[in-house]
């Protein structure tokens, strides 16, 4: 089932690049993502959206890193679901 939000979101997300299994935990600061791509010209970033579209059943264009494009810890913004 989706979720349904009133409106944009935004989570604290570490990245965890080069992880042999992709996966989405949640922690006391935020989520904490574990990507199976490299830090190298921006195909974690990449990667990273279409992990956390999947795991919040969203298109990939209604999430956005808002901070922290060339660092593991970013600040992602989520946009209205359906």
């Amino acid at each position: 089932m989706p979720i349904c939000m009133p409106g944009p979101m935004q989570i604290i997300v570490k990245v965890v690049p080069h992880a042999k299994k992709e996966r989405v935990e949640a922690t006391t600061e935020g989520l904490k993502v574990y990507i199976n791509a490299p830090a190298i010209e921006g195909r974690a970033n990449k990667k990273l959206i279409e992990v956390l579209a999947e795991h919040f059943k969203t298109k990939k264009y209604n999430i956005e890193i808002i901070a922290g494009q060339k660092t593991r810890k970013k600040i992602i913004e989520i946009r209205e679901t359906h």
